[in-house]
């Protein structure tokens, strides 16, 4: 038995044995994130556990149409006086992605840490970690699997979409033989493809539109044009009439420019906070350069939050990115 179908039978174990359960994801929860805690919480559901579902910081409405999605509470607006003792962190790629949330462990926590991130340093008590899985949505696919657990409709919606939206709409590289048999496995259960890629990655709001605008006017051009950035201010989200989930996907229009090799977005979440996401085409390691800053990810798409203004972590970032590629100069 290989260490990777042991730990799947160790988490199969761990939710059989308790009754209930704190299932969370990481902070600013994307379609793999928000895919996948859902998905644990219709397995606890299907197994009779009683459970709550949280983490810190909305989850995006556009993952509305998930079962369960109501259930979410963000822990900054909906503080718990409750503790537990059986805990289930899914696609967090270490323990600072789980938010303000360790306040809700009980002294005798036990964490199960279900994850897909090459960052992911072991934090939990029980580990499933594969880093060469597209997403998170892919190992709780194969724990369902391995552990006999009957899938449903609801269960294969959530795992879908975490499939589908790590992949990119199965475009990048992570697109594996097993990820399209899987997500192929899921569609028998009533998945219908097109409406969730409508949703996932079709359908976009007004204020992104009015913060795209804004965003490639600050388009800057560095190293012999290898690396795109642009920038996006409070202010500018505020006369967009955007919001910070408006701004997603920003970086993709940098590093989707011909001869490009990195792409970066800065946006000012809070007065002097900066999240930066970071895209790289193929050579470039960009979880190597969001971990030095603190944060974290995959080869090809990584990100972190930062502070200080946004010229200041602008310049930082491309510093450190040069350091990367072995160039010097910023133009």
């Amino acid at each position: 038995m290989s260490n990777y179908s042991r730990s799947l039978e160790e988490a199969v174990s761990f939710m059989k044995k308790h009754d209930r359960f704190l299932v969370l994801s990481h902070v600013n929860p994307d379609g793999d994130a928000t895919g996948s805690a859902l998905a644990v919480a219709q397995i606890l559901r299907d197994l009779g556990k009683t459970y709550v579902v949280i983490n810190e910081g909305e989850t995006p409405s556009r993952f509305s149409f998930l079962p369960g999605f109501e259930q979410i509470l963000n822990v900054s607006e909906s503080p718990l006086e409750e503790t537990f003792s059986a805990v289930i962190a899914v696609d967090c790629a270490d323990r600072s992605r789980m938010g303000k949330v360790e306040h809700l462990f009980a002294p005798d926590a036990l964490l199960l840490n279900i994850d897909h991130h090459p960052t992911n340093d072991g934090f939990g008590t029980f580990n499933v970690i594969r880093t060469d899985a597209a997403a998170t949505a892919e190992i709780l696919y194969d724990l369902a699997v391995a552990g006999n657990l009957p899938f449903q409709a609801d269960l294969a919606l959530c795992l879908y979409t975490g499939l589908l939206t790590d992949t990119g709409g199965f475009r990048y590289s992570n697109t594996t033989p097993h990820v399209m048999e899987s997500a192929a496995s899921l569609l028998k259960y009533g998945v219908n493809p097109g409406d969730v890629a409508e949703r996932c990655l079709e359908v976009i709001t007004l204020g992104h539109v009015n913060i795209l605008r804004r965003a490639l006017a600050s388009l800057k051009m560095s190293f012999q044009n290898q690396v795109a950035s642009v920038c996006v201010s409070r202010q500018d989200l505020a006369e967009a009439n955007a919001d910070r989930e408006d701004a997603g996907g920003l970086v993709n229009y940098c590093r989707n420019i011909e001869g490009v090799e990195v792409g970066l977005s800065f946006v000012e979440a809070e007065p002097n906070v900066v999240k930066v996401s970071l895209r790289a085409r193929s050579y470039v390691n960009v979880a190597e350069v969001a971990k030095q800053l603190g944060g974290g990810g995959h080869a090809k798409a990584a990100g972190c939050t930062l502070h200080g203004s946004l010229d200041e972590v602008r310049s930082r970032v491309l510093a450190l990115l040069g350091e990367v590629m072995g160039v010097k100069d910023h133009e």
